[in-house]
């Protein structure tokens, strides 16, 4: 999946030791669950939103108003995520940052030959399918973006 990163990012607001450690379960439990999607049992579903934005990145449809095309990039926002310049607060370590590395390379190599599994099980094609969603979405934001400053909307 595709990440935004901003123009320049703001610093983070001092996290609580339980909010760190909150963020370090969620990562191992995302590393613990890379076998899972490897095997197409854990993959996520493409949402609507990008369903639509790959069906047609380019429709007018939804672009009349102001409200609608907030809406619109709003609904994008949720599914991707911040766009690009939006300011977006860093969190974590370096050593945190070596340690996910280091749990995702072990958790990797459990499963040999995971790119023949990941295909014949169908998660490569699945994350395929949500990369070209993703990509579609940035691209039906920027549009959508594009309209709103020309309408003078403000967004």
């Amino acid at each position: 999946m595709i990440v935004a990163v901003p123009v320049q990012a703001r610093p983070a607001p001092q996290q609580s030791q339980e909010q760190k450690g909150d963020s370090t379960l969620d990562e191992a439990g995302k590393i613990a669950a890379r076998p899972a999607h490897d095997v197409g049992i854990g993959n996520k579903k493409v949402p609507p939103v990008l369903q639509r934005a790959a069906a047609a990145p380019y429709s007018m449809r939804g672009t009349a108003s102001c409200a609608q095309l907030s809406g619109g990039i709003a609904a994008l926002n949720t599914a991707l995520g911040p766009d690009f310049g939006e300011a977006v607060a860093v969190t974590g370590t370096k050593a945190g940052q070596i340690a996910k590395v280091a749990g995702e390379t072990v958790v990797d190599t459990i499963i040999p030959f995971r790119g023949l599994v990941r295909e014949v099980s169908g998660a490569a094609a699945a994350q395929r399918r949500m990369q070209a969603a993703t990509y579609a979405g940035l691209a039906r934001r920027g549009f959508l973006r594009g309209i709103a400053r020309g309408k003078g909307c403000r967004v």
